[in-house]
């Protein structure tokens, strides 16, 4: 019989605890993809790292944010690809970073979305959120640096965040890898479909605008019925979003 030579990481405590497996860039014919989302130094980078093994630069570099990183991981005989998405306060297309993320969360139809959230300034960070939230229905909120959050006095209730939010809220501190076990059976369940979310989904507009969005959602949900976004997409398309309105146009985010 052929002897087969574990590599240090399968035969590692975490992995044999987790179920983990580290696949560095071996992404190919992975059975989900999840996308990394967050607002830029909120750990974003640490947690891509703890997850795939790789080493990847944890600064604002130059260029860094056009070409994305992407890993992979291998937990319960599932292979997961991991794209970290350029760091952004918000996916109006604004800016370049902007749209990469956006375009990447909405045409890319990740199968999950992981936001990652500095819990020390958790306020500032939940603009971005809600705006994820519009777009997807599957994402994971990443409580990260709640070692930083503690050190400050700041305490959060992560179970009435994740019933406002309607999605699984995780408390982690990636540099220490604690929560990383959390948050990978997390993600498991929502990839699969064990765990169901209710994204909150912002209602309080005027009403004529509202009545304009109900319409031309409903339209477009004739057209393209398998959409889980069509109220968000009518919103970008009233404020005449042009690379959305293209978008529909072409067809580019008819889901399979």
């Amino acid at each position: 019989m052929q002897k087969v030579t574990k590599s240090a990481c399968d035969s590692c405590e975490h992995h044999n605890a987790l179920g983990l497996k580290k696949l560095g860039i071996n992404i190919e014919n992975n059975d989900y993809v999840v996308a990394l989302a967050g607002n830029p130094n909120t750990g974003k980078s640490t947690v891509f790292n703890a997850l795939t093994g790789l080493k990847q630069h944890t600064g604002n570099w130059p260029g860094k944010t056009v070409t994305r990183a992407e890993g992979g991981y291998s937990y319960s005989d599932k292979k997961y690809k991991l794209v970290d998405l350029p760091g952004t306060y918000s996916l109006l297309s604004t800016s370049q970073d902007e749209e990469v993320a956006r375009n990447f969360i909405l045409f890319g139809k990740p199968d999950v979305t992981l936001i990652v959230v500095d819990a020390s300034r958790l306020e500032r960070n939940l603009n971005l959120v809600l705006q994820i939230l519009e777009i997807t229905n599957k994402a994971v909120l990443c409580l990260n640096l709640m070692d930083e959050a503690k050190r400050m006095d700041i305490e959060i209730d992560e179970r009435t965040l994740a019933r406002d939010l309607g999605i699984p809220v995780v408390p982690t501190s990636a540099r220490s890898k604690e929560g990383i076990p959390e948050l990978i059976k997390t993600i498991h369940q929502v990839a699969t479909g064990e765990l169901k979310c209710k994204p909150h989904r912002i209602k309080n507009i005027p009403k004529h605008i509202n009545n304009a969005v109900e319409k031309l959602s409903s339209e477009i949900e004739k057209e393209y019925p398998t959409i889980p976004n069509s109220r968000w997409i009518a919103l970008r398309l009233l404020d005449g979003d042009e690379r959305i309105i293209e978008a529909v146009k072409t067809g580019e985010f008819i889901t399979e």
